[in-house]
Order: structure tokens, then C-alpha cells, then sequence
């Protein structure tokens, strides 16, 4: 992938344009069977494919942008939609033609799906939605989105259009972390939607939901990786050209020792990240291994990042530099398809222990 021909990051114009020509090289076919218009290959691949674009456009806003559309869209449709949904949208999520996402946080309600105010009610001319949807990634380029309410109380899928009457998919409010994975709100008052887009069963929601976050926490840190890889590149070329004293830097241990850190750091996420590819290629369950490469990659990557600003000194504060922009990226990263500390609530729940162990 040639990532000089990718337009500047920017504006939603911008983004859009970053994300179809992501899609032009292939980039939304990997893991997807060939008879389904895929790529025909596994796991393994996309994640090659991921990190070899994360180290090429040091964007983690736009590998957010991508794992969106992926896993809250693309996928939850491979999974769940019928024929004529999927011969709707498959192949145009594929190509880029069309830019999805989800949309399940609201203003009250994050990690805890029982929370989860927006309703649904079903009429003669198609389900009535109502709600506010916030902190929706791609929601200001997005065609559709899916979009989780209650049904009869029983948390459900909607596929929902950006013009779709009484849908409102805002720009705002925006955060600083991956600042290019545009952003928004979702406003839906008495948004009318036809009976032909419910995606799944009624009150299939949160069982849609866990699998889509599974494998979003699972895939989303393989691009990242690639800017990891381009951190610790970045840093070791900078030791060894810098000399303090007559010395060069790296020689120094203090320094030598967050380098040696920044590589652990970087191939046991490369090790979790391709564990999960792993278990997917196999058929093998997620959860696990999911919540567990979140946590350590997420944490993994604030602090090389952190490290690469500190080795590298003023010079990364400079206004636009990429790498003092990550430090933010990273913080995001912590909070994104789940904190770090639900990661650690499933983990432990999983484990036998914890809040979630019944």
C-alpha cells in the first residue's frame, strides 16, 4: 500500500477519502470467504495487513475508523444479517462504498448494556427509534450505522441510514485522541425505520454486542503495532545519532533499558494479537484471549509511548509532531471497546472471581 497517495488527514471529507482508499487496496476483504466476495484468507492475514498500515501511516485514528466499520458493521452483517441485508450491503462495506459502525454508548451508559435508555417500538410502517447515541466513532462519515435499542425491553439491532427521517448523525462532540476516527452523536427522534433493516432477533442485542467488542478488542491494537513498531524504530535511529558528552545516547543504560522495554512491549502485543488471529482461524472461543490482549496492548502502548517522548525530549512536543500525538492516541486506547478495567472485570470473572462471577 503506497500511503503517500493517502490524502492528508484532515476533515470528514479527508477521513473518507483516507478510508476508501484503505478499502481500494483490499484492505476490508481479509477473513471474509472468497464465495462471500472476501479475500478468502484467515485472521493471520488481516492482521499482517493491519500492522503493515499501522507502520506506514502512524494513524491511529484512522486504524479506529477501519476497526469500527469492521467489526461493528461489517461483520455483525456477515453474522447476522438475511440474504437480502446482506446482498444490500456486504459487498458495498467491502469496497468502501459504504462507511458503517455502531452505535451502542450513550450519555448514561457505557460498558454497562443493562443501562441502555434508547427504545424502539414497532409500528404498522417500521419501528420508531428514539434516543442519544454519543461518542460514535465514524459517525460523521458513516452511511449506517448499527444501532442498538430496546425492543419490548429487549435490547435489539437496527440498521440505521444517515438520512433515514428523524436520524441525526452529529459531528460532534469530538475528543482528542484519534482525533482522524471522526466522531459524534446520534440523535434519533421518532426515526422511522423499515421492518426489512432489524438486524438479528429481538433481544439478540447484547449477545450481538459482546461478540462485536470481542473482536474488536481482539484485532483493533494489529495496526497498532505497526506504530509501535515505527516508535521503537523511531527512537533507537534518534540513540544512535544523538551523542551527549561524546557519547551516544543509547549507550546510556537508563535509556538502553526503556528501549529494551518498548520491544518487549511491542512483540508481546505482536504474540497476543496473533494469539487471537489464532483461535478465529481455529474456531476457537475469543473472550478470553480478547479482554486480555486489550488490557496489556492498550497499556503497552501508553507507555512506549510515554518512553518514546522521553528519549526522544522536546523535540516530539513540537505543535504536530506524530509522536507526541500518540501519547493522546494511547490514552484513548485505554478507554475504547472498554476500559482497562472492565477488561480486568471480565478476566476475573472469567477466571471463576470478580463482580461478573455468579
Amino acid at each position: 500500500m503506497e500511503m503517500d497517495k493517502l490524502p492528508c488527514a484532515g476533515d470528514a471529507t479527508a477521513s473518507r477519502q483516507r478510508f476508501f482508499y484503505c478499502a481500494s487496496q483490499g484492505l476490508l476483504k481479509h477473513a471474509i470467504p472468497a464465495n462471500r466476495g472476501g479475500n478468502g484468507n484467515r485472521f493471520a492475514d488481516m492482521v499482517n495487513a493491519h500492522e503493515a498500515l499501522g507502520k506506514a501511516c502512524k494513524d491511529s485514528g484512522l486504524l479506529l475508523s477501519i476497526n469500527a466499520h469492521l467489526w461493528g458493521a461489517l461483520f455483525p452483517l456477515l453474522n447476522y444479517g438475511n440474504a437480502q441485508q446482506q446482498e444490500n450491503y456486504i459487498h458495498k462495506l467491502m469496497a468502501g462504498l459504504l462507511v458503517g459502525g455502531h452505535a451502542i454508548t450513550e450519555i448514561q451508559a457505557g460498558s454497562d448494556l443493562n443501562a441502555l435508555a434508547m427504545t424502539a417500538v414497532c409500528t404498522e410502517e417500521g419501528f420508531l427509534l428514539n434516543g442519544r447515541k454519543r461518542f460514535i466513532t465514524n459517525t460523521p462519515i458513516a452511511d449506517l450505522l448499527v444501532v442498538y435499542a430496546r425492543l419490548d425491553n429487549k435490547l435489539s439491532a437496527f440498521i440505521v441510514h444517515n438520512d433515514d427521517e428523524g436520524a441525526n448523525f452529529l459531528d460532534s462532540p469530538q475528543v482528542s485522541g484519534c482525533q482522524s476516527a471522526t466522531m459524534g452523536d446520534v440523535i434519533l427522534q421518532n426515526a422511522l425505520i423499515p421492518h426489512s433493516r432489524q438486524l438479528g432477533k429481538t433481544g439478540a442485542g447484547n449477545m450481538m454486542i459482546q461478540q462485536a467488542l470481542e473482536l474488536e478488542r481482539a484485532f483493533i491494537f494489529a495496526g497498532i503495532c505497526g506504530v509501535m513498531e515505527w516508535q521503537l524504530d523511531s527512537v533507537i535511529r534518534f540513540s544512535r545519532e544523538r551523542k551527549v558528552n561524546g557519547t551516544h545516547l543509547g549507550k546510556n543504560q537508563a535509556i538502553s533499558h526503556k528501549i529494551a522495554d518498548m520491544k518487549l512491549r511491542l512483540d508481546t502485543t505482536r504474540l497476543w494479537v496473533n494469539e487471537c488471529a489464532r483461535l478465529k482461524d481455529n474456531d476457537k472461543r475469543l473472550t478470553l484471549a480478547s479482554a486480555q490482549t486489550k488490557l496489556f496492548a492498550a497499556e503497552a502502548f501508553l507507555q512506549s509511548s510515554l518512553d518514546a517522548i522521553h528519549i526522544l525530549g522536546s523535540s516530539a512536543l513540537i505543535t504536530d509532531s506524530p509522536m507526541a500525538r500518540l501519547v493522546s492516541d494511547a490514552l484513548s486506547s485505554r478507554l475504547f471497546s472498554g476500559s482497562s478495567e472492565i477488561q480486568k472485570n471480565i478476566i476475573a470473572a472469567l477466571l471463576g472471581t470478580g463482580d461478573g462471577y455468579k
